[in-house]
C-alpha cells in the first residue's frame, strides 16, 4: 500500500478547521443584521473557497465597526494618516513645517487675548502648612501666587 502524503494548505498561518473557528468566533462579534445579511447572501463556513470568503467578508464587517467608535477628532486623525501615505517625504515636512507655523501663531494671538498675570512659585521644601500623613516615597511641595 503506497500512502498519499496530501499538502495541508494553509491560508494566513490558520489551517482549514483553524479558520472555521475563526469565523464562528468572530462571527458572535457581529450585529445581528449583518449575520443575517451573510446568511442571505449564501456565505457559509463549509468549503476551503466559503471559508476563506466568510473571512474576508466578516473581517471587513469588523473593520467598519472599528470606525464606528472613534470620536471626530480621531477620525479626522486616522483620514489625515490616510492621507500621509500617499505624500512624499518633502511634501509631509513642508506640510508639518505650515501647521507648526500656524499653531505658532495661534498659540500667539491667545497669549495676547488671555495674558497669564499671575506668577506661580513652586516650593519643594519640606515645610508646609498642612500635615497630612506622608507615605514612604512621597514628596510633598506647596505652590504659592503672587
Amino acid at each position: 500500500m503506497t500512502e498519499h502524503k496530501t499538502k495541508k494548505t494553509i491560508f494566513n498561518g490558520m489551517s482549514y478547521r483553524d479558520t472555521q473557528r475563526v469565523n464562528s468566533k468572530n462571527r458572535t462579534k457581529l450585529k445581528q443584521e449583518d449575520i443575517h445579511l451573510l446568511k442571505t447572501e449564501g456565505y457559509k463556513n463549509v468549503g476551503w473557497n466559503n471559508v476563506i470568503s466568510l473571512y474576508h467578508k466578516i473581517k471587513d464587517f469588523l473593520d467598519k465597526y472599528q470606525f464606528d467608535d472613534l470620536t471626530l477628532e480621531e477620525l479626522f486623525l486616522e483620514a489625515d494618516r490616510i492621507g500621509n501615505k500617499y505624500l512624499t517625504a518633502q511634501e509631509t515636512q513642508e506640510s508639518n513645517q505650515r501647521l507648526a507655523k500656524e499653531v505658532n501663531e495661534i498659540a500667539e494671538e491667545i497669549d495676547k487675548q488671555f495674558p497669564d498675570t499671575e506668577i506661580e512659585f513652586i516650593d519643594f521644601s519640606n515645610k508646609t502648612k498642612k500635615t497630612y500623613r506622608k507615605q514612604n516615597n512621597q514628596k510633598s511641595y506647596r505652590t504659592v501666587k503672587y
